[in-house]
């Protein structure tokens, strides 16, 4: 099963590289992006029920991860959240799980745990189907 998924990532190529490897290797299927919290917290807002996947950065254009964060909290029990920076520090995953992230992985040497996280979820979605 596909997970269709959102992504807040400010970095154009790390999204675009991110985008290809999630869809090649895990069956990934991207709804959209956004480079700010409040371009992020708009859409999903209004496309609440409409992803299964957000992967979402810490530091933003404008405004931070932490408020996407803050801003699903409400979201669906079927609907997950992960966190990719490079500020993966014991502290910030630990701020990070308070504020209902699922995981948190570092972009610099966690991309295969991403992978490997994507893939397990859409088995889990699919078997639950």
């Amino acid at each position: 099963m596909e997970l269709r998924t959102y992504i807040v990532e400010d970095n154009a190529t790390i999204r675009e590289n991110l985008i290809g490897t999630l869809e090649e290797l895990a069956s990934v299927q991207p709804l959209g992006w956004a480079e700010s919290e409040g371009d992020a917290r708009l859409w999903l807002a209004t496309h609440a029920a409409d992803w299964d996947l957000a992967i979402v950065d810490l530091f933003l254009k404008q405004g931070s991860g932490l408020g996407v964060l803050e801003a699903m909290q409400q979201r669906g029990t079927d609907q997950r959240v992960v966190v990719l920076s490079n500020y993966a520090t014991d502290d910030m995953r630990q701020r990070c799980a308070r504020l209902g992230a699922d995981a948190v992985f570092d972009k610099s040497n966690e991309i295969d745990a991403l992978v490997d996280y994507c893939l397990a979820l859409g088995a889990g979605a699919a078997g639950g189907a």
